[in-house]
């Protein structure tokens, strides 16, 4: 049944099938019926169906925990094209666990086209707040090809969509001048270099209290970031460390300056670490801590982070050598996003380093099914 109050047409789903959750020990088949879509009136993708697959749900102890494993038909209703669109998914707002997003960039959907939204999360609810649908869906936010975009924007995925679809679009003019430049043969090497990036295991992560240098426990040492520097970034980097003990490094904090004449609320900075032999690897993303940040020109701020991670390859402990960092995002004030040029990677070697954008992505796979298919889909216009 679908109802419309106060501006929004929400698609209700009753649950009354979940009345006796509180008392389930196995798992149990999620039907639709569990799962409210909630889209605002003038929202500019309309939704059309629901497959709830596979999902399911159990109680366990005090909480009801939810396998979502669901597939969204939506239409773009609007005049443009949409290039991006994320979602939040939530069963509990206050609650650990309670809340995700699926975020799906490089898009290319036109007017009137139907598209798929695969939601695949596991959420945590507890039985206290059993009553009503389980999940709900709702818009958090849709990009569009001119960079426009909808939404209330509740998870910064405006900032985020973006900066993913100004990398795609870089990386994708980088293949198309090679292609160009060097011709087939040229673009297969890119494309070989592309499928053999270094990659980590993915990091085993713990918050815990930032330590100072000063109370290092025993093998623990305080390394100090070296810094890539991009002529063109507004933000340069001027100073930065954190405690390295083996393969886990802690407590990270990076000074930033705003160099330019804009202001900045937004800083991501990577995080590169090289092993004994020099061979570097992307371990993580550092951004500003303070949400409200305001870095006017030629103020510097310092942020930290209250974690520690453990970096591993192939199974293997990876033994921290030296650590570097260098801009990888940055938002202004008035809502533009900086990015690393294709110059800034190709002239400081990060290139096959960082990880591959969502375009890279898809362009590989298209590789993957021959050299053919490849320049076919880069000489389009």
């Amino acid at each position: 049944m679908v109802n419309t109050m106060r501006g929004k047409t929400v698609m209700w789903l009753g649950i009354g099938v979940l009345g006796a959750a509180g008392v389930l020990a196995q798992e149990t088949q999620l039907p639709s019926t569990a799962i409210k879509i909630d889209l605002p009136k003038d929202s500019p993708v309309a939704f059309l169906t629901l497959d709830p697959r596979d999902s399911r749900f159990a109680a366990r102890g005090g909480a009801i925990m939810v396998d979502l494993d669901a597939l969204l038909t939506m239409r773009n209703t609007s005049a443009n094209r949409i290039h991006g669109i994320t979602l939040r998914v939530v069963s509990q707002e206050v609650t650990m666990g309670g809340k995700a997003s699926v975020c799906i960039p490089r898009l290319n959907i036109a007017p009137g086209e139907v598209f798929p939204v695969h939601i695949v999360q596991h959420l945590v609810r507890p039985t206290a707040f059993a009553s009503g649908p389980l999940v709900e869906v709702s818009l958090d936010g849709v990009l569009f090809q001119d960079f426009s975009f909808y939404g209330p924007d509740q998870l910064h995925s405006r900032r985020d969509m973006i900066a993913w679809e100004m990398e795609a679009q870089r990386d994708r003019d980088y293949f198309k001048r090679i292609l160009t430049n060097g011709g087939r043969s040229a673009l297969q090497q890119a494309m070989l270099r592309e499928m053999d990036r270094p990659q980590l295991d993915r990091p085993t992560m713990q918050r815990g209290p930032a330590v100072s240098s000063a109370a290092l426990a025993a093998g623990e040492r305080s390394e100090r970031f070296a810094f890539v520097s991009f002529p063109d970034a507004p933000v340069e980097l001027v100073d930065g460390a954190a405690v390295v003990a083996g393969n886990q490094v802690r407590a990270p904090r990076i000074e930033v300056r705003n160099r330019g004449t804009l202001a900045v609320r937004h800083v991501e900075v990577g995080w590169l670490v090289k092993d004994p032999s020099g061979r570097e690897y992307l371990a993580a993303s550092v951004p500003s801590s303070q949400p409200d940040l305001q870095l006017t020109a030629g103020k510097t701020v310092a942020f930290a982070q209250d974690a520690s991670m453990k970096l591993s390859r192939n199974g293997q402990p990876l033994d921290i050598r030296g650590m570097t960092g260098f801009v990888s995002q940055v938002e202004f004030s008035d809502g533009k996003v900086w990015v690393p040029s294709s110059r800034n990677l190709d002239e400081t070697a990060l290139r096959n380093v960082l990880p591959p954008s969502a375009e890279a992505l898809r362009l590989t796979e298209l590789y993957r099914k021959g050299l053919d298919v490849l320049v076919a889909e880069l000489n389009k216009p």
